[in-house]
């Protein structure tokens, strides 16, 4: 299965900065991933790709979207990346959000 740590560097955070919480954990460090360098699609892109648009409503979230189109609730990040609003509080009732398919072809677009 794809997914956005495929091809993520990982490090050793012991920063001064996190001195407390790692104390308060008991460990050295704390693994963490890099961040990632996703590409935006061209126009070119966008336009061989299927989109759906989808109205927001009351109890829409992007995780269940996800699990709609994509068959999984792992890929709520690409519906937000694709809209450029990472958050369902950039959202409003109304707005159109834009689910890019299929699912394998927008993952390669961005360089997961």
């Amino acid at each position: 299965m794809t997914s956005r740590y495929n091809n993520r560097s990982m490090f050793k955070n012991s920063e001064d900065t996190y001195e407390e919480i790692l104390e308060d954990r008991g460990v050295e460090f704390i693994n963490q991933y890099g961040s990632p360098r996703l590409l935006s699609p061209s126009v070119g892109q966008r336009a061989s790709l299927t989109r759906v648009r989808h109205i927001w409503k009351v109890g829409d979230r992007y995780y269940k979207l996800a699990i709609k189109y994509y068959g999984g609730a792992q890929y709520w990040w690409l519906i937000a990346l694709y809209n450029k609003r990472p958050t369902e509080a950039n959202i409003n009732i109304g707005d159109i959000v834009v689910i890019p398919l299929p699912l394998d072809k927008i993952l390669r677009m961005i360089g997961t």
